[in-house]
């Protein structure tokens, strides 16, 4: 059963995808929406989602840290503003680099903030969305991530992204029962994370579209896919990609 106020956490909503995200989500009717923030000042972000009509919160939750700092930060938010019932994992990281090129920091970080972080996250909430019988989860791969698919340059990060949709495929079985729906969405290139759809339909972009996307896109399908009327799909993976279905071209140049 839905809950009568639903409360949103969105990772990494201090800026990006994520911030304009967690607006969109106010603007549904969300009561409530919490996000974390790392570096980036989240005033701006809380000032969005409570003009779209909803409360908000901001934590600090670097997802680079130690893991029982992270859990004990993230338990806190959903003490102080929950109980949550949707998340929206937008935390992670992009290193574009030659296997020959890359390090085990950078396999440390690009596990850390795909993987783990998503792992942290959903471990906060899973417990009273289970309670309450509903939930709703959505997580980010990358292009191509649900099929394994090889672009030079990205061996570790489509290795991460890759492992972050295995494990969302599996939560959303098991958690199936329990009326907890787990999602992915894939996004194609979107070069400017805070540009509307409007403003990205005078631009050009070598997808098959032919236009970058925007942040509309990608809010618009987040929007589906927690709806509550939404609990018939878990486990899929949505690409958001204007039907690209390679990586950028100037990746293989890459050194």
């Amino acid at each position: 059963m839905m809950p009568r106020a639903r409360r949103a956490l969105v990772t990494g909503g201090g800026s990006g995808l994520s911030s304009g995200i967690a607006a969109a989500l106010a603007a549904d009717g969300f009561q409530h929406v919490a996000i974390t923030y790392r570096a980036s000042e989240p005033g701006a972000a809380l000032r969005a989602i409570e003009a779209a009509g909803a409360t908000s919160s901001a934590a600090h939750v670097d997802f680079s840290g130690e893991a029982a700092a992270i859990a004990a930060a993230l338990e806190r938010l959903v003490v102080d503003h929950g109980p949550i019932d949707t998340l929206v994992h937008g935390v992670g990281a992009l290193t574009v680099k030659r296997f020959a090129n890359l390090t085990l920091d950078d396999y440390d970080r690009l596990f850390e903030a795909n993987v783990r972080s998503a792992v942290l996250a959903t471990r906060a909430v899973l417990p009273a969305m289970r309670e309450a019988r509903f939930g709703r989860i959505v997580v980010f791969g990358s292009n191509g991530s649900s099929a394994t698919l090889p672009f030079r340059g990205f061996s570790l990060y489509q290795a991460s992204k890759s492992a972050l949709i295995a494990f969302a495929r599996t939560l959303a079985i098991e958690e199936a029962p329990n009326g907890v729906t787990v999602n992915a969405i894939e996004p194609g290139d979107i070069r400017d994370k805070s540009q509307s759809r409007e403003a990205a339909r005078f631009q050009e972009s070598s997808n098959p579209r032919g236009r970058p996307g925007s942040v509309d896109d990608i809010a618009d399908v987040v929007r589906f896919l927690v709806a509550p009327e939404r609990d018939f799909m878990t486990g899929a993976v949505i690409a958001v990609t204007g039907g690209l279905t390679q990586a950028d071209g100037r990746n293989a140049k890459r050194p």
